[in-house]
């Protein structure tokens, strides 16, 4: 397949080779990053005219997130890519944070929302849905027209101006919902794991939650704080000199 170089006339050096090679890969990841970056965009458009959709024709949120639960489900575990692609380095972004971000999503779709039936009417789970699919479609159209070098003003404007109101308010959605989630949790005692047992091993869904949701309150504030400054250095052209920890 690379028979051109070998086979040519001899004078391409091994490090013009590489840098082919590079190029090569730059242009595919590229390629490939506009694809997903497209599709994303376009699956939570699916899914935010599907909910709009359904709220001006049932005129309550009641039944909502079962009626789009699959878009729902699909898309953002499809984000899980997100994370390979931090690993093999096409995307500059630490693994750990991209994980913690895709993972923390898709556990409150499958762990939380799809096994407790009982909240999937509660409007806090329709809160964080709006926000994920604002923030979603802002996001990923952001990325989408940056990769294409052709980048309107408003979507640079949204991207970093949204999430002021659209961050604390998806937080308050998902606390709230755990926190719904907990009464269902400990009646039953799904996903938790008793002694004695041949594992010898014990683990408790309901106080993992309750852990979970003192969770955010460390990590919400650093988080916030890093989408402002990343703002300021945006909009403003601040040069921001993160401290060593």
């Amino acid at each position: 397949m690379a028979s051109s170089e070998e086979d040519g006339s001899g004078n391409g050096s091994l490090e013009e080779k590489e840098n082919g090679k590079k190029r090569s890969l730059g242009a595919l990841a590229t390629a490939w990053l506009i694809f997903y970056n497209i599709a994303m965009t376009a699956g939570w458009l699916v899914l935010g005219i599907a909910m709009a959709r359904f709220y001006i024709q049932r005129g309550t949120h009641r039944g909502l997130f079962r009626s789009v639960q699959k878009i729902l489900k699909f898309f953002q575990t499809f984000a899980l890519l997100e994370v390979v692609h931090c690993a093999v380095g096409i995307v500059h972004t630490s693994v750990l944070v991209t994980g913690v971000q895709v993972s923390s999503r898709i556990f409150m779709v499958w762990f939380i929302a799809h096994s407790i039936k009982q909240i999937q009417n509660e409007e806090s789970v329709i809160l964080f849905l709006v926000v994920w699919t604002v923030t979603e479609i802002t996001r990923y159209s952001f990325y989408t027209f940056n990769l294409l070098n052709h980048l309107p003003y408003f979507i640079k404007w949204a991207r970093y101006n949204f999430f002021i109101i659209l961050y604390p308010a998806g937080v308050v959605g998902e606390l709230l919902t755990i926190y719904a989630a907990l009464p269902y949790v400990k009646k039953t005692g799904m996903y938790s794991l008793r002694l004695p047992n041949k594992y010898n091993v014990s683990f408790d869904y309901y106080y993992f939650l309750i852990i979970v949701m003192f969770s955010y309150i460390p990590l919400f504030p650093q988080l916030y704080l890093h989408m402002l400054r990343q703002r300021r250095k945006v909009l403003h052209g601040e040069v921001i000199v993160e401290k060593d920890d």
